[in-house]
């Protein structure tokens, strides 16, 4: 990697979906944690530097990252605040119904980045959906909208309706990579942002593409393959409620891994599809 790639690379902390809109590289996931464990880890995370707290509808666990961040005492314009909605609310009148429950159980007043989480394209609603999303953006209640597990094809559809999708959040690890689906992104500026991003067994964690870097950099297998995840200009949303593991999952952006590097963590690749389908899965 040249000098000047490498200073790039090592400055990137954050990523823009929409103009004025800055997203942290790294945000913690919060599913499955509900209740107490769920406010822990999030005033944990806070605590030790988070800045990007990633939750939804469906996690059961609002209230719980809410009141986290409420005993952290952060200002919230300082945090990056993302949730999702289920399928109930896609159409006409539903988003804004989802967005005040939503702001409700998270006790805040706006939203930084309110997602459809499923496409659930047997319903047909998902671009009325999307519409809804960004009219609450132009009306400020939430800063950008965007979109999570949806294949090309869903969003072509919304480009076919005007909407130019500024993020998607999918499944990415170094095992399911999604070559297509991520050129699709690429080809049309759309910002990914991976969930699992360390995937779910772990089992790659142990390989030489990932351990070899790992001992070079002397890093955790785990620092190595979220690097990897954000010098290819992608938001990885690890969950952990460790205090330790979330300063190293944060602790990724003071060294670079070189081209040969990326590319022995690109050859693992197993080619296997996302762990749900999205045509046929969704809440």
């Amino acid at each position: 990697m040249s000098e000047a790639l490498e200073s790039e690379a090592l400055e990137s902390t954050t990523a823009e979906p929409a103009p004025g809109v800055v997203i942290p590289l790294i945000g913690l996931g919060t599913w499955p944690m509900t209740g107490g464990e769920a406010t822990d880890a999030v005033a944990r995370a806070i605590a030790n530097g988070y800045r990007h707290i990633d939750t939804a509808e469906n996690y059961g666990n609002e209230e719980a990252v809410g009141e986290g961040i409420r005993r952290s005492g952060i200002a919230r314009g300082d945090l990056f605040l993302t949730t999702k909605f289920n399928s109930q609310w896609h159409g006409r009148t539903g988003v804004r119904e989802a967005f005040g429950a939503a702001t409700r159980r998270l006790g805040t007043e706006y939203l930084d980045l309110f997602l459809v989480h499923w496409p659930n394209p047997s319903k047909g609603r998902f671009v009325e959906a999307a519409e809804e999303l960004l009219e609450l953006a132009g009306e400020g209640l939430i800063r950008c909208w965007g979109v999570s597990n949806f294949k090309p094809a869903h969003l072509r559809e919304l480009q076919a309706a005007g909407l130019e999708t500024p993020l998607n959040q999918v499944q990415i690890d170094p095992e399911t990579q999604q070559p297509e689906q991520l050129a699709f992104h690429r080809e049309h500026g759309i910002l990914t942002a991976a969930y699992s991003p360390l995937g779910r067994s772990g089992g790659f964690l142990s390989d030489p593409a990932v351990t070899g870097p790992a001992g070079a950099h002397g890093k955790t297998p785990a620092q190595v393959v979220l690097r990897w995840q954000v010098q290819s200009g992608r938001v990885a949303i690890p969950k952990s409620a460790d205090g330790r593991r979330q300063r190293e999952n944060l602790d990724v952006f003071g060294f670079a891994l070189t081209e040969a590097e990326m590319a022995g963590i690109d050859a693992l690749d197993t080619g296997a599809p996302p762990r749900l389908d999205s045509d046929q899965f969704g809440h």
